[in-house]
Order: structure tokens, then C-alpha cells, then sequence
């Protein structure tokens, strides 16, 4: 079995994976339905020719740039277990300061909250939230019917029904009452950007928009009215020429926090400016 691992990570570096053994490891243990420290542990344990079979070809779809969540059809995020398919991002763990902040704003509050997570996908950021901050109630929205079935699936996989709903449309349109605390984590990637084959394969409109880039970030930004305090912690690191430009929406003051988009304002600033809007 040992042999059969070092041969695959021969083969997946070859292919351009930055994580080759780790990625081999993953392959490995999903074919044989064990954990990881299994395959050290049973270190000798024969391979069928079935074994081999579903092992080749879960490591010739990762030579293709597949995605391992996809191959293996789930993501940790958050220390917590997420369904994922073709139909959604693979949830990213430079995500989880997003989910981090907003855990952190919830506390402060100390009490019942109604939080919106835009462009759910998975539904990682909204299930991770009510999981760590029990008095939060979130509504997660998407485009997407096909994301949100694989959202649904995970807020029942996690046992969270009762407290994250789900909603279909653009932006905030769906969105019902009003609102504490606002997440998104919206498509930001201008269409000539450069990316992995693993990221290319995930859902372009997940991924790309207009106006390089910016075109969904800055709807987003005139859906909202101006926060409160709270808010002005967790938005700092927007550029000046990203300030919001908003029209009345429900939402309370002065504790609203409007954490949208700071995951994407993170990739932005990284970008560099030879891809900003």
C-alpha cells in the first residue's frame, strides 16, 4: 500500500499538485473507506485489483485538476464536516475569518440575533455561525437551486433545521425582516485572472464577475445602509473608493454588522492593482 502512495504522489507533483502526498493520502483512504492513520497503520494490507481500480481513477481525476473535495464529496471548514459537490465552492479555509468575526460579534451581543448570509453556496458560513453561536438564527441565500439542495443537505447533516433557513434569489431580495448581521462571500475574480485548475473547476458564477471583478461586491455594497459601530470594526480594511453607497434597508441600528464581503475585500487587496476595478 505504501508503494502504491508513493507512486501516486510521484504522480500528482508531476501534474502540478502543491500537496501531492497529502492529496494522495485523502484519495487513498476514501478508496478503501478507512481514515487516514489507517493506511499507516495497516501499512501491508493488500490492495484488490477493485481497490486499484477506484484508486486510479480518483487520482487521475486530481491529476485533471479536480478538486479532492469533489472526488471525495466532502470539506472540513470550521472543524466541522461539509457535503460538497460540483454545484458549490469548495469551502476555503481563509473563509473562516469571516465566520470568526461574526462568531465574535455574536458574542458581544450577548443575545438573540438575525443574521444573512449572502451567496451561501454550501451553506458553510451560515451553518459554521449558528453552530458556534447559538443564539443566532441565519437565513442563507442564493441564485442557486442546486446550491442550495446541497445547503439543505448540510443543514440537516448538522442537525441545524430550526435555525438556518434558506431563501432563493439575488442578493438581499429574498432576505425576510430585519437583520443584526449581514455575511457574504460573493463571487470577486475578474474573468482574465490566472487560476488553478482546481479553481477553475469549481462553478464560474460562483467565482467570476463583471466590471473586473467588482460588479457583484459593489451591488451588494448599495443594498446596505449605513452600520453602526459593530460594523465599523469589521470593515476597516475596505479601500476608500469601495465606501458603501446605500439606500434605506431593515436593518437595526447602531448594531449592525455588516461583515459582507470581507473575505472578498481581503483577495482584492491581494490582487494588487493591475486587477482592481
Amino acid at each position: 500500500m505504501l508503494e502504491v502512495l508513493t507512486r501516486a504522489t510521484g504522480h500528482l507533483q508531476k501534474h502540478g499538485s502543491t500537496s501531492a502526498r497529502l492529496d494522495a493520502e485523502v484519495l487513498l483512504a476514501h478508496a478503501l473507506g478507512v481514515g487516514r492513520i489507517d493506511l499507516y497503520v495497516r501499512f501491508d494490507r493488500p490492495m484488490s485489483e477493485e481497490d486499484l481500480a477506484r484508486y486510479r481513477g480518483l487520482v487521475a481525476g486530481r491529476a485533471r485538476g479536480e478538486p479532492v473535495a469533489y472526488l471525495v464529496g466532502h470539506k472540513e471548514f470550521m472543524a466541522l464536516d461539509f457535503l460538497v459537490t460540483p454545484a458549490v465552492l469548495v469551502p476555503n479555509p481563509d473563509t473562516e475569518v469571516l465566520v470568526q468575526r461574526a462568531v465574535a460579534i455574536a458574542r458581544e451581543r450577548n443575545g438573540p440575533m438575525r443574521a444573512a448570509d449572502v451567496g451561501t453556496g454550501s451553506g458553510c458560513i451560515a451553518i459554521a455561525l449558528a453552530h458556534y453561536a447559538p443564539a443566532v438564527e441565519v437565513w442563507a441565500g442564493d441564485v442557486s437551486r442546486d446550491a442550495l439542495d446541497v445547503a439543505q443537505r448540510n443543514v440537516d447533516k448538522h442537525g441545524l433545521a430550526g435555525r438556518v433557513h434558506l431563501v432563493e434569489g439575488d442578493l438581499l431580495e429574498p432576505f425576510p425582516g430585519e437583520f443584526d448581521l449581514v455575511s457574504a462571500n460573493l463571487p470577486y475574480v475578474c474573468g482574465e485572472a490566472h487560476l488553478p485548475a482546481e479553481v477553475r473547476a469549481q462553478p464560474a458564477t460562483a467565482l467570476y464577475a463583471p466590471e473586473r471583478g467588482a460588479a457583484l461586491v459593489t451591488r451588494f455594497s448599495r443594498h446596505r445602509q449605513g452600520c453602526g459601530p459593530t460594523a465599523a470594526r469589521c470593515s476597516r480594511s475596505i479601500p476608500r473608493s469601495w465606501t458603501w453607497r446605500s439606500r434605506p434597508l431593515p436593518f437595526h441600528s447602531p448594531t449592525t454588522a455588516c461583515i459582507g464581503t470581507l473575505a472578498a475585500v481581503s483577495a482584492f487587496l491581494k490582487r494588487g492593482p493591475e486587477t482592481r476595478s
